[in-house]
């Protein structure tokens, strides 16, 4: 009899401003005691106006994603993609130090899939024994679309219909996982 792997990677997909990012903050808060590793990032704007993307860190740290007022070769849709200073933060985090048991990841999508180090890191991580909670861009080729075909995750898309009860059916799932998790 075959086993089925593991399926300790929960991401959530949807379409944009559904909600994911306000899901995977209540998430991280939820599971606080098990001190979660990973980042959020939150919209910057100026006078009303979406000029780019910050990122936080679980611990408190900030970063810049993208603007439109910086200056860099990589590029998507109107924000610039500050390439070094989200590398520099991917390296300030303790992914895949021994004692982290749960990595929350916001999110997996085209800009942050511009930098290798994240690509080569995000899957370690999704190779790892540890947890994994990320949102995932509902659309996208390559390394988005092939993390969504692993037989290790289990994947939550994030609609109208169920935006409020995700949480509950998350954090169950993510206990049963832990429960294994020697």
């Amino acid at each position: 009899m075959r086993l089925m792997p593991l399926k300790r990677n929960i991401l959530i997909t949807g379409v944009p401003g559904i909600g994911k990012t306000t899901l995977i903050k209540k998430i991280a808060e939820e599971l606080k005691a098990f001190h979660p590793v990973g980042f959020y990032t939150t919209e910057i704007r100026e006078a009303g106006i979406r000029k780019g993307f910050e990122l936080v860190s679980l611990d408190g740290r900030r970063g810049i994603l993208s603007h439109t007022d910086i200056e860099s070769p990589y590029r998507v849709g109107k924000y610039w993609v500050d390439l070094r200073g989200f590398e520099y933060f991917l390296d300030s985090t303790a992914f895949l130090d021994p004692s982290t048991a749960i990595i929350i990841i916001d999110e997996i999508g085209k800009m942050e899939c511009l930098s290798p180090k994240f690509k080569k890191l995000i899957k370690a991580i999704l190779n790892s024994e540890k947890l994994v909670l990320a949102t995932i861009a509902l659309k996208g080729s390559g390394l988005i679309e092939e993390i969504k075909r692993r037989q290790d995750i289990k994947l939550f898309e994030m609609t109208q219909d169920n935006r409020y009860s995700l949480l509950l059916e998350i954090l169950k799932e993510t206990k049963a996982i832990l429960s294994e998790i020697p």
